[in-house]
């Protein structure tokens, strides 16, 4: 597939501050990207910029092949055929939601338009929906109108600005998969941006980790969990603890749970002091096992029950068991190390 858009080594600036800084990304026609990052990173600003709404200090936007910002450069945003979706909807009140989708939609006849509007509320599954107004509809629902309302003048790129925060964690979970089922029906092109890990996860194919301006990983959303590439991702995506450690071999490390190998090879030398991370799915339940921990602290999640356990070195740790195994305060229970991705960062 060719590139979508393609940033190039951009950069953004209020007044003297930087707020991005030497960023390049590449997202495939039909892709589903996510910029992905704490508030205050310039995830918002680099959508803001590929909206055509900030201007560049230095890089360029490519969009279809066409430059549209560059310092001293910005095309208009109305004229970059993208389509935005919104925190707050910002849907019409006074509009049903036939009219609502139907707004951007110009130079085309009546009946053009009518069938435009009610293919686009099909894809998203409101075309019975079509005469009400934005009132008289759930959060989700016109969550799905905004997205029908970018999608019906077939832009080359959707963007989308934290565009389930509004909504409870419950709907906000479904939704990101529905959305994600509606862009690749439709064969759309999208930026997500958001701070919400699980709604990036389920919509998206690909997915930056921003920090301070910058993307520190670009991967896959399983990669960013069992390969992350710096401590930060490894703290910002998932749980889990980082354990002290000692290289014995490229793929071997001493710890005080047992020597771990895995499928990485680090080349600090033996003897080097290390930190291994260690994730509540890495610690595994085995009544039988000779490491045994404290129960210290549960959350039942469901079809899992979150244990923080406090090994005998005092070190705490983090484990999930099934709920079925439901383990009081104080318990000492039986656990071993599974670490597959043996993920490493020097001490």
């Amino acid at each position: 597939m060719p590139d979508m858009l393609k940033l190039s080594g951009i950069e953004c600036r209020y007044d003297d501050r930087v707020v991005v800084r030497d960023l390049s990304l590449r997202v495939k026609q039909g892709g589903l990207v996510c910029l992905l990052g704490p508030s205050g990173c310039g995830k918002t600003t680099v959508l803001r910029a590929i909206a055509g709404f900030q201007e560049l200090t230095a890089g360029e936007i490519v969009l279809h092949d066409r430059v549209v910002s560059r310092p001293g450069f910005t095309l208009s945003p109305e004229k970059r055929r993208v389509g935005m979706v919104f925190q707050d909807y910002a849907l019409f009140p006074h509009l049903t939601i036939a009219d609502n989708v139907g707004f951007g939609l110009r130079d085309m006849s009546a009946a053009e338009k009518h069938a435009i509007v009610r293919s686009t509320l099909e894809t998203v599954g409101l075309a019975a929906l079509a005469g009400r107004f934005p009132h008289e509809l759930s959060g989700g629902q016109q969550q799905r109108v905004a997205l029908a309302r970018a999608l019906a003048p077939a832009p080359d790129l959707i963007l989308m600005d934290e565009p389930f925060s509004s909504l409870d964690v419950a709907l906000r979970e479904h939704l990101s998969e529905e959305v994600r089922g509606i862009l690749k029906r439709h064969g759309a092109t999208a930026v997500l941006v958001t701070h919400d890990q699980h709604e990036a996860f389920a919509l998206s194919d690909l997915v930056g980790v921003m920090y301070e301006g910058r993307i520190a990983q670009w991967d896959t959303p399983y990669n960013l969990y069992h390969e992350p590439n710096c401590r930060f991702v490894a703290d910002f995506i998932g749980q889990g603890v980082l354990l002290e450690g000692t290289l014995l071999a490229p793929d071997s490390i001493e710890t005080e749970v047992g020597i771990l190998k895995g499928n990485r090879a680090y080349d600090w030398g033996r003897g080097a002091p290390v930190e291994v991370l260690l994730r509540p799915d890495d610690i595994v339940p085995d009544p039988n096992a000779g490491l045994r921990a404290e129960v210290i602290q549960k959350a039942f999640k469901g079809a899992e029950i979150l244990y923080t356990l406090r090994l005998p070195t005092g070190r705490r740790v983090l484990s999930l068991f099934p709920s079925h195994a439901d383990h009081a305060i104080g318990e000492q229970v039986g656990v071993r190390v599974e670490a597959d991705h043996l993920v490493a960062f020097r001490r």
